[in-house]
């Protein structure tokens, strides 16, 4: 089986000039950083959205061996070096190569359009000029060229040709009908940007951040035409608006997962006799307990059903452990999640679990297990190996694309449902891959949790299986009303019912509403008073 390129998200990235057309390698240098700190999978130089339609072969070579230098193998760098020329695409393969490419982004042949024969032949000389790991791209909408899928088929059998960009192909939407706006605050420019995107036409507009729901709902106020959806938002079902949406996967799920693999790990660690109060005797609290941390951004219901769920993950294969948790108080800053990771090591933490967007944890982690510590880290959203090879375990993280799937699809058969959730039963959560030093029988242990997840015979927030005070929680009467918090003393701006969270023996999260509700602070877990300075 081939190896993938890279298994995440991997940013096109623009190629920055000075007025007289020539390229500002420091701006360069600077958006490829920035992109690595933002947690980005890959960096794709030289593809469309890079001018390299545009350049001379030099200028793109260039771009690519400075990207590669930058760089420096943190994450793959993949280098259009696509051509409607075979010939011509040849020798840019073999040159971005030379230049220390990692893979190579192809697009289809243009304007001079060839058989599915020719591409097959096309593709097939510039992989193995290249030498090295190639994505074909197929844009039909540009070049005015499909791959079929038997051309894919055939293709794939090619010991280089590792995937496949498609450009929204299985919803049967090209690049064009996308627009992306990138680094939107919560704040009044989240309504600038709405605005903006509906001058442009846009007539379904999506947000990714909790603070941008209101500005989003009062857009959808304005627009009654156009479908506004608020991920991880909270009360489109509320707000009387048939055409404002809020969803959220089960992320708790497979935050549960990575709890168990984190689990096997610290019973690994503990029964080998590498992990004792002689070894590591801060790890170990005075009852004998093995100490955990987690890094949260804010003490919001979504970071506390998060890191429950990771704590329960890990109870339920070694009961005996206490975990800290340290806020940030930030979705995203590296040098506190760094921080805070370093602080809850220093006080004993053998595994590092996050809810925070950026690497500063697993690097945290890394750096002090290479520096003698017996501790790992748990990742969040993306493969965090590449930043902490040998300390990283796994991440818990989302699969957008099921939601985007029918998102799409619901809106153009004009029925959206209004408060969406959905688990590893449809495929909308997983763990990334596991990481070398994970316990042994960790794979076989996570299939059997994740089957039943599936099925349904296991429930994360199982009563049966915590306690509040060191008592059996019961009830847990949910007010779903939405308040603001923006000016100070909470007002209630949506009027919700209150409803009844346990039943059955659980606690029915992500049922009430898409956004978590489950905010109980259960027995095992210390919430430190003041956040990460």
């Amino acid at each position: 089986m081939k190896n993938p390129v890279f298994t995440g998200a991997g940013v096109a990235i623009i190629t920055p000039m000075y007025e007289d057309g020539s390229i500002n390698f420091d701006e360069l240098g600077r958006i490829v950083e920035d992109q690595i700190a933002h947690g980005t999978d890959a960096i794709v130089i030289c593809g469309t959205t890079g001018e390299c339609s545009t350049m001379t072969d030099e200028e793109q070579l260039a771009a690519i061996k400075y990207t590669v230098d930058v760089v420096n193998h943190r994450v793959p760098v993949i280098a259009g070096a696509g051509s409607n020329d075979t010939d011509h695409g040849c020798a840019l393969a073999a040159k971005s190569a030379e230049c220390g490419a990692d893979a190579l982004l192809m697009v289809t042949p243009y304007y001079n359009k060839t058989s599915q024969a020719g591409l097959v032949a096309h593709f097939t000389a510039m992989a193995e000029a290249g030498g090295i790991p190639v994505i074909m791209y197929n844009v039909p909408s540009r070049t005015g060229l499909n791959i079929a899928p038997e051309t894919a088929l055939e293709l794939s059998k090619h010991p280089l040709i590792n995937g496949i960009k498609e450009a929204a192909a299985e919803l049967g939407m090209s690049d064009d009908q996308i627009v992306w706006k990138y680094k939107i605050a919560e704040g009044g420019v989240t309504a600038d940007a709405a605005e903006d995107l509906v001058g442009q036409g846009c007539n379904l507009i999506i947000s990714n951040s909790y603070g941008h729901q209101t500005y989003m709902e009062e857009e959808a106020e304005k627009y009654p035409d156009i479908n506004f959806v608020a991920m991880t938002g909270d009360f489109a079902a509320i707000s009387d608006l048939d055409n404002f949406y809020n969803a959220f996967t089960a992320v708790y799920q497979s935050r549960y997962v990575s709890g168990v693999v984190a689990g096997m790990k610290v019973k690994e660690l503990v029964e080998s006799g590498t992990l004792t109060p002689e070894t590591q005797p801060d790890s170990f609290t005075a009852d004998g307990k093995v100490k955990i941390g987690y890094v949260g951004a804010y003490n919001y219901a979504e970071v506390v059903s998060g890191y429950t769920a990771f704590f329960l993950g890990v109870q339920s294969v070694y009961p005996d452990v206490q975990m800290e948790v340290m806020y940030t108080n930030s979705w995203f800053d590296i040098d506190k999640e760094g921080a805070a990771a370093e602080a809850l090591i220093a006080n004993g933490a053998v595994i590092i679990g996050q809810h925070a967007d950026s690497t500063g944890a697993p690097a945290a982690t890394q750096k002090l297990k290479d520096s003698g510590k017996i501790c790992y880290s748990i990742g969040y959203n993306i493969d965090m190996l590449d930043t902490a090879p040998t300390a990283a375990l796994t991440s818990a993280t989302n699969v957008w694309k099921v939601y985007y799937k029918e998102l799409f699809e619901g809106a153009q058969a004009g029925s959206i449902p209004q408060d969406w959730c959905k688990g590893y039963e449809d495929g909308a959560v997983a763990i990334t891959d596991l990481g070398p030093e994970v316990a042994d029988g960790t794979a076989e242990k996570v299939a059997e949790v994740e089957a039943a997840l599936k099925d349904g015979s296991l429930h994360v927030f199982d009563t049966s299986k915590f306690t509040v005070d060191g008592a059996e929680v019961t009830t847990a009467p949910i007010d779903l009303t939405y308040y603001d918090f923006s000016t100070g003393s909470p007002v209630a701006v949506y009027q919700g019912e209150t409803k009844e969270a346990i039943s059955d023996g659980y606690f029915h999260e992500g049922e009430l509403r898409a956004a978590p509700t489950f905010a109980l602070r259960i027995d095992g877990i210390i919430e430190d008073a003041d956040p990460v300075a």
